[in-house]
């Protein structure tokens, strides 16, 4: 019997060994993706070690990239000063580049998101927002925004709302979907059709660098020209704040993942600002190098990391102490993202 029960327990185990290794698992591990303006690679970061695992070549002017969801591919916006016209592909599994993504008549792809199953990305020198769809690989929607120089782009998880800067033009366009038409079954006419509506807020001139809070509730950007911090109430559509960050050439603006903290980098100062996002006061300028632009903030809201363009290097901040706790040599980084598998 004793035997018999044994041989049994053995089975079992064989069995639910062969079982779970049929399930496929996620091991959910996570890279950061950063871009080198200088060497014109794609660096697919291991964020524990921040050892580059490896460089994938791009196109002549990266500036921004986004990654899909399952963390298998990534999208680079070649900017060109608004001049070029190309989404480059990257496989992250087998980091390699796939083919390049023509986004011709839309003109300097720049800010870019990956929403609803959708790469969506400002087109700067068409002032346009356009949207490319993976499954049909098509570009399948535009907009234009009539303001110069949009830039940045911010689509909210619903793909219901789009924020962009129009640098030159010193707003932000809030462009809205359409709600969809009540269903009728009375004769008559046909209804008018429902298209994406466009607010246009004033900012300052210069303003580029932004985010969205974490709650939703508020938009947050900075003006390179002079250093003036506009607050957008987005339930509202309007302005509902602004003060002097005191700082030139300000680039990018990022919350922390908690919503507590507000960094803003700039090219021309080499410090990076923090700010208390309730009080709206500054909490301390942390010396960094010779100025920075991307800002990627770790989801688990321990880290934030600076791309320090100048230096080529990335500062990672803690962010419990606002101190410097360690740096990664890359050639002009700016424009970084995670991807998670």
């Amino acid at each position: 019997m004793r035997s018999i029960r044994k041989f049994l327990s053995t089975r079992f185990i064989i069995a639910c060994t062969l079982l779970a290794a049929a399930i496929p698992v996620s091991n959910g591990q996570q890279s950061l993706l950063a871009l080198s303006k200088a060497d014109h690679v794609l660096a697919i970061i291991d964020p524990v070690t921040l050892e580059i695992k490896a460089r994938i070549p791009v196109g002549q002017d990266p500036h921004e990239v986004i990654a899909s969801p399952d963390g298998k591919t990534a999208y680079v916006t070649i900017y060109g000063g608004g001049s070029l016209h190309e989404l480059n592909v990257i496989d992250l599994i087998n980091q390699k580049p796939l083919k390049n993504i023509d986004t011709r008549p839309l003109w300097g792809p720049h800010g870019i998101e990956f929403v609803e199953g959708k790469v969506w990305f400002s087109a700067e020198g068409s002032k346009a927002v356009g949207r490319y769809d993976p499954e049909s690989n098509t570009l399948d929607w535009s907009m234009g925004t009539g303001e110069d120089r949009t830039h940045m782009l911010y689509v909210r998880s619903d793909g219901k709302e789009i924020y962009t800067t129009n640098v030159n033009g010193g707003t932000v366009s809030i462009l809205t979907a359409p709600e969809p038409p009540a269903s009728t079954s009375q004769p008559g006419p046909p209804r008018p059709r429902n298209e994406w509506t466009q607010t246009v807020i004033p900012t300052a001139r210069g303003s580029e660098g932004f985010d969205v809070s974490p709650d939703g509730q508020e938009l947050w950007t900075a003006s390179s020209d002079n250093g003036q911090i506009t607050i957008i109430d987005l339930s509202a559509k309007k302005q509902s704040a602004q003060f002097d960050a005191q700082t030139q050439g300000a680039n990018r603006l990022k919350f922390t993942p908690d919503g507590s903290m507000v960094f803003i980098t700039s090219l021309r100062q080499g410090d990076a600002i923090i700010f208390d996002a309730k009080t709206r006061k500054e909490i301390k300028r942390l010396p960094i190098g010779h100025g920075a632009a991307g800002i990627q903030m770790d989801p688990d809201g321990k880290r934030a990391f600076l791309a320090c363009t100048p230096d080529n290097d990335i500062v990672v901040v803690d962010l419990g102490t606002l101190t410097i706790t360690g740096h990664i040599a890359l050639g002009g980084p700016d424009g970084m993202a995670w991807a998670k598998q």
